[in-house]
């Protein structure tokens, strides 16, 4: 077994409630579906952190696209979809 610690938490009792059943549907305990839903929450956020840290990098390194290079790429990629979606190519 995975070593854990305890952490308390306050939730409103709708949250509460939604929990609650998804337990009994899933036939786990709130504790370890709180607990997932912690651990997914934490790994996401730091994943966005991280990211807007090498963005910030590379903005301060000088490694960037102009915004309007960057928009008629976008624009190629979307005409690019439309046409194939008329054609029948998607």
């Amino acid at each position: 077994m995975t070593a854990s610690t305890t952490m308390t938490i306050r939730v409103r009792p709708d949250v509460k409630d939604k929990l609650t059943r998804i337990a009994t549907e899933t036939q786990r305990s709130k504790s370890f579906l709180a607990g997932e839903a912690v651990a997914a929450y934490v790994e996401r956020e730091l994943e966005i952190i991280d990211g807007i840290k090498r963005g910030q990098a590379d903005a301060a390194a000088g490694r960037v696209i102009p915004h309007d290079e960057a928009m008629a790429e976008i624009y190629a990629v979307i005409a690019e979809a439309k046409a194939k979606k008329q054609t029948g190519k998607a």
